[in-house]
C-alpha cells in the first residue's frame, strides 16, 4: 500500500475563478445586454422573412421608383447589425472592459 492518503477533488484555477463573484458579475452583465439584443435581431429577422413570405403585396409596394418596402425593409437588416455591432462596441468598451481587465489582472496576480 501506498503512504499517499485520497484527497477530495482538486479545484482547478478556472473553478475558482468561475466561482467568484466578480466572474459572476461579468457574466450576469454580458448576458443582460446579448441576450436582448440577440432576440431583438431574430424577431426582426423573422417579422422581415415572415412578411416576404405571407405579405407579398406589402412587401412589394412601390416606395420610390423602383425601389420596394421589400428592398428598403431588407437594407434595414444590414443597418441593424451596424447598429448593434456598434452598441455592443461602445458598451462593451465603457462598462464591460475594464471589469474584465481588472478581473484578469486579480487573477494573474495571484490574488483569486
Amino acid at each position: 500500500m501506498s503512504d499517499v492518503e485520497a484527497s477530495g477533488p482538486v479545484e482547478t484555477d478556472y473553478q475558482r475563478v468561475e466561482r467568484s463573484a466578480e466572474f459572476q458579475s461579468l457574466r450576469k452583465a454580458f448576458r443582460n445586454f446579448v441576450f436582448p439584443m440577440t432576440a431583438l435581431f431574430l424577431v426582426w429577422y423573422l417579422l422581415y422573412a415572415l412578411l416576404s413570405v405571407y405579405a407579398h403585396e406589402f412587401m412589394s409596394t412601390r416606395v420610390a421608383g423602383t425601389v420596394t418596402v421589400g428592398l428598403v425593409f431588407g437594407l434595414l437588416q444590414f443597418v441593424s447589425t451596424f447598429v448593434i455591432t456598434t452598441l455592443y462596441a461602445r458598451w462593451a468598451n465603457n462598462k464591460f472592459d475594464a471589469r474584465a481587465q481588472a478581473l484578469r489582472e486579480e487573477i494573474e496576480g495571484g490574488q483569486l
